[in-house]
Formats: C-alpha cells, sequence, structure tokens
C-alpha cells in the first residue's frame, strides 16, 4: 500500500492545491507527449501562472497532483521551487501510487493530509492572469462558518448553462434559474472532505476516484457554500483551438 504524506505542522502557512492530473482527452495530440498544465500560454508553461499568482499572494506552500506524465510536472514543480526561495512544492503522484488519477474530490483527499485546515483548490489548466489570491480572502473565509468559498464567472460559450448560482447574501445555489460557471478556484475546509460530507478515508489510501461537485452540492443545499463573481480574463484552455485562439491574442 502506498506510503501517505507526513501531516504538515500545525502552524503552517495556508497551502494551495493546483490540479494537474487529468489527461487533457480534449486537448489531443497536443496531450500525448506533453501533460496540459506545461502547454504554453503567452511564453509560460500554463500551471506556472497561477503559481506566479500565488508567489504574489504570498502563498508559497504548494501541492501538485499528477498523473498522465507526471514526471513532467515533478521536473517542472522541483525547477520552480529551485528558483524561488522560500517555496516549498510538494506533488501527490497519484498516478504513480495507484496508476490513475482519482478525479478532484479523490485527489483533494489523498493530497489532505499536506494541505491543512484550510486551503486554496484550483485546476493547473485554467488561464486566469488577473486573478490575486489575496490574503485578506483567507482571514474572511475563516471568520464565515462556511465550509467552501466559490470563484465565479460568466458563462463561457461552451458551458452556457453553467454550474452553481448565486443569492443576493453570497450564498452558492445548487438549484438556480441564473447560473454562473466555477471557475475552478476556491478556497476549503478539511471538513467536507470528510464525513458526513465525504466517505473517503483519509489520506485515500485505497484510491477512491470521485468528483467534487456532489460534495459542493450537498453542502450548498446545506447553506455552507459561499461565492463571488470574479469578472476578470478566465479562460478554460480545453481544446487545442482555445488555446491557439488564446495565443493569438495581443
Amino acid at each position: 500500500m502506498p506510503r501517505l504524506p507526513a501531516e504538515p505542522p500545525a502552524a503552517a502557512p495556508i497551502a494551495a492545491m493546483i490540479l494537474a492530473a487529468g489527461r487533457g482527452m480534449r486537448m489531443r495530440p497536443l496531450t500525448d507527449t506533453q501533460p496540459k498544465p506545461l502547454l504554453p500560454v503567452h511564453g509560460k508553461p500554463l500551471m506556472q501562472w497561477p503559481l506566479e499568482a500565488l508567489h504574489a499572494g504570498g502563498f508559497d506552500r504548494v501541492v501538485v497532483n499528477t498523473a498522465w506524465l507526471g514526471e513532467q510536472i515533478d521536473d517542472f514543480c522541483t525547477n520552480w521551487q529551485a528558483g524561488h526561495a522560500g517555496t516549498e512544492v510538494t506533488v501527490s503522484r497519484e498516478g504513480q501510487d495507484f496508476g490513475y488519477a482519482l478525479e478532484t474530490a479523490g485527489g483533494i483527499a489523498r493530497a489532505l493530509p499536506l494541505l491543512g485546515d484550510v486551503f486554496w483548490v484550483l485546476a493547473g489548466d485554467v488561464y486566469v492572469p488577473g486573478f490575486v489570491f489575496a490574503p485578506a480572502s483567507v482571514v474572511r473565509f475563516l471568520a464565515s462558518p462556511m465550509l467552501a468559498h466559490l470563484w465565479l464567472v460568466p458563462n463561457p460559450p461552451h458551458n452556457p448553462r453553467g454550474d452553481f448560482g448565486l443569492s443576493a447574501e453570497g450564498l452558492a445555489l445548487n438549484h438556480a434559474e441564473t447560473r454562473y460557471t466555477y471557475s475552478t478556484i476556491g478556497l476549503y475546509r478539511r471538513e467536507l472532505f470528510e464525513p458526513p460530507w465525504c466517505e473517503i478515508l483519509p489520506g485515500n489510501p485505497q484510491g477512491t476516484a470521485e468528483p467534487l461537485a456532489p460534495l459542493l452540492r450537498r453542502a450548498m443545499d446545506a447553506g455552507l457554500v459561499s461565492a463571488e463573481l470574479y469578472s476578470g480574463p478566465w479562460v478554460d484552455v480545453g481544446t487545442p483551438e482555445r488555446l491557439a485562439e488564446l495565443n493569438a491574442e495581443a
């Protein structure tokens, strides 16, 4: 059985998890030889953009999960850490440990011993160059009873129906006539990935693959997920065409 990562010290700073384990099937053939988070966007690997934004916000403890072509992301993370004094990048190797990716909730549950009680989560294949990972956002979240706080964006053409609603009081809604798209950026408490919300064993030693949306929807129905709209540039770089369009922009 794979050895679980060690628990971080109680005083560890807020961590961030960058999701980078997906196969990127819609990005083929580009992802046949390179993982999607390393595809270049405006001269940088895609996942370098959120790493730089997290660093600018003072969040230098990062966990990255990997599966498909994970050794390439390993090398990138090693080089990033070496070039940024004070950073700590830990890799949760789902492909090496289990032979497959654990989906979002399964991957977070696997990495939970490294993440602490409150942490950022974001996808490594979404381009959000203006997003600010602000310490003030963490302070507000810590003062709330919420299990998660999500940043939503206007619906792109490929997701016209959206994902979640937003109440006037700032609650994310499972059921709503007007819905927005989840940007993949959020703040989370570890409790969301423990019973009664999530039945995966701590650290996910059995390798359960589980999506995130069902957990969020259950917590939304209990009024325990807040959200806000983000109106800056945001692109889900999900196809070669979208990548080409993005790189063609000035």
